[in-house]
């Protein structure tokens, strides 16, 4: 079993809130996580994707009278989103009577209700973290087979850990499966299971590259308002990053458009056919492919408070990921996949545009060493740490 660094995050946070929300994509290891919790907390965990769960909970009151020395933990609670209302006076109630944290652990893998909901019901009373999938750290550190390993089949527990490519990829495969013909279906209007494939995987050939929604409205034949809010649930969904762009005044024009990823690596592969190791070296999404990766990794160990965005201008300068600091000190990240890494122009001349603190490239070998001009090379797991250090 891999150990999920998130953990003692979600531990100290109900020590300090009365209600913790996890949100994640599905099969993205919320439950284990909570099950680990469970076994050091007295705790009743209850599924309400089960009919028999689901019953227990419809009187939450008296469900809680009889747990109340209990951590409760509540699973795809975005099914009973009516809940939070009596979850408030509950959470409420034990406040007055000395009782102030540690009460309820949600877990969400439709975020779109569960920060509607929660975030009207219990404003004051709750904490979000996200689980990212497994990343470099927890995975590979500096072993670089398991870093290829961990990027060829995403950071999915299931995925990642098959026996075999062939395995890993059927489990992807048959993930997006479920989300198009069960889980998105469940979220709003019907939108057709074959027309959000084709999206997907147009996003999937489209890795990193700046949102053209007319461009994608034409491919499918839809609007451009159906696309954006194809995309909106999409990202709501936890599946695709839109990277928002550095706007500050610079005195020049800038790109606007937001940079648009498939978030985990694996289900890229698997939307585009590429199955191993050898053919995605072979194929034109590969610097895509590698750039979402790491900023995925990266983004999984960025504070809250650290903003991220790419810098672009018409006439070519470009940070692939800018990380703004409270306080205004600037972070550029340059992703190269090969392993004697070199930066172009339009890298300096974005640096100098945003006054950026410090310099970095990631590249693939493991290695940190200067590049000249405060330019540092370093490794994703190395930079991963950096940012922890932070």
């Amino acid at each position: 079993m891999i150990e999920r660094r998130l953990q003692n995050t979600v531990t100290q946070a109900l020590k300090r809130s009365p209600s913790v929300a996890l949100l994640g994509p599905r099969q993205v290891g919320k439950t284990t996580l909570a099950m680990n919790i469970a076994q050091t907390t007295p705790s009743v965990y209850l599924d309400l994707e089960n009919r028999l769960d689901l019953l227990k909970v419809r009187d939450i009151e008296a469900f809680h009278a009889a747990n109340s020395e209990k951590l409760i933990i509540l699973d795809e609670v975005q099914r009973l989103p009516d809940i939070f209302a009596s979850l408030r006076g509950i959470i409420d109630r034990e406040r007055r009577e000395g009782n102030k944290t540690g009460q309820f652990l949600f877990l969400g893998s439709a975020s779109i209700e569960l920060l509607k909901q929660s975030g009207e019901s219990l404003a004051g009373r709750i904490a979000y973290l996200e689980l990212f999938p497994i990343d470099a750290l927890e995975y590979a550190d500096d072993d670089l087979s398991k870093l290829n390993a961990l990027w060829v089949r995403g950071g999915f527990p299931e995925s990642l850990l098959a026996d075999s490519d062939e395995n890993s990829f059927f489990w992807r495969h048959d993930f997006i499966k479920t989300y198009l013909e069960r889980d998105i279906p469940q979220l709003g209007p019907r939108i057709p299971a074959e027309t959000l494939e084709r999206f997907w995987t147009m996003l999937a050939h489209s890795q990193g590259t700046v949102l053209n929604a007319a461009h994608l409205a034409r491919n499918l034949d839809v609007s451009g308002t159906t696309i954006a809010r194809y995309l909106d649930l999409m990202t709501d969904l936890l599946l695709v990053r839109k990277l928002k762009p550095w706007t500050a005044n610079v005195g020049k024009r800038l790109i606007k458009s937001p940079k648009i990823y498939v978030r985990d690596s694996g289900i890229v592969h698997a939307l585009l056919n590429i199955p191993d190791y050898n053919s995605l070296l072979g194929h034109p999404v590969v610097g895509g492919s590698w750039e979402g990766f790491v900023i995925e990794n990266i983004m999984a160990v960025v504070p809250p408070r650290i903003q991220p965005y790419y810098y672009g201008t018409p006439s070519g300068a470009e940070i692939d990921l800018v990380l703004e600091f409270p306080g205004g000190k600037k972070w550029a990240i340059e992703i190269k996949r090969n392993s004697a890494p070199s930066v172009s122009k339009g890298f300096y001349t974005g640096c100098e545009d945003i006054n950026a603190e410090r310099r970095f490239v990631v590249y693939s070998g493991v290695e940190s060493f200067s590049m000249g001009n405060d330019i540092t090379a370093i490794s994703l797991p190395g930079l991963m740490q950096e940012l922890l250090a932070k």
